[in-house]
């Protein structure tokens, strides 16, 4: 059994995929800051940070926002630099970034396994970085106070499982949204709109009554400050089915 990422990096989706990306309405918000070009850290360990630092300046509690961390730290019996670190992340200040990059490090260990750690210490973000993190997690913070608010962050799909999906946790529900937030500089690819269709679907099949109320799927992208927004009812009852069996195994 694999995690949705693992499941959809190994389907082969018709031409254009199973939702294309052109559905998707997008709209662009506005600010007056600008990104640095050039960063030193992996684009998915600082999507994973900046996820992370969201949800904890939105109120989740420091456990709650770095949970997947703090388990990956524990299932190599790192626990206490992981407690040291995430006891160190107290905002959007310098430090508390290094902090939170490096307590993010951790999450590969419960994704995709011991051997592609890494040692957390070795992760230095330079000051570009440091800087990139906190506008996207600041431009994260104003999208949730205009779209949200947040009804349910860093879930999971208990009874929505399968026997070929055994993990995956999603960002962020609204009122009636299932958000996922991305940080690549490209315009949305075709797995990333499968995953979000998958986390909707495992979602209304799990324990989590919230779901039932959602009825569009949001991707929002902090780095080029877009969202990309689908209504539900627009996709059709075939490509229902058809990722329900053969991507989910219902």
């Amino acid at each position: 059994m694999v995690s949705v990422t693992q499941r959809i990096s190994a389907i082969k989706q018709p031409r254009g995929g199973y939702l294309p990306s052109k559905m998707f309405a997008v709209r662009e918000l506005t600010d007056s800051k600008e990104l640095n070009e050039v960063e030193n850290l992996h684009a998915v360990l600082i999507g994973i940070c900046v996820d992370y630092l969201t949800r904890l300046m939105n109120g989740a509690a420091k456990e709650e926002a770095f949970r997947v961390s703090l388990i990956g730290a524990m299932l190599i019996r790192k626990q206490e630099i992981a407690a040291k670190l995430l006891d160190e992340i107290t905002g959007l200040d310098d430090s508390s970034i290094i902090n939170a990059c490096r307590l993010s490090g951790f999450d590969v260990v419960y994704r995709a396994g011991s051997a592609r750690y890494k040692p957390v210490e070795e992760i230095s973000p330079d000051k570009a970085t440091i800087d990139n993190i906190r506008i996207m997690v600041e431009r994260s913070l104003a999208f949730l106070e205009e779209f949200g608010p947040v009804k349910k962050d860093g879930f999971t799909f208990e009874g929505g499982y399968t026997d070929t999906i055994d993990s995956g946790d999603g960002d962020f529900l609204t009122e009636d949204t299932l958000w996922d937030f991305k940080v690549s500089k490209s315009a949305i690819k075709k797995e990333q709109t499968l995953q979000l269709l998958v986390y909707y679907l495992m979602g209304i099949n799990s324990v989590h009554g919230e779901f039932q109320m959602i009825d569009k799927l949001g991707i929002f992208n902090p780095r080029q400050n877009k969202i990309y927004l689908l209504e539900i009812d627009r996709i059709s009852d075939e490509t229902i089915e058809l990722v329900s069996n053969e991507v989910i195994g219902y």
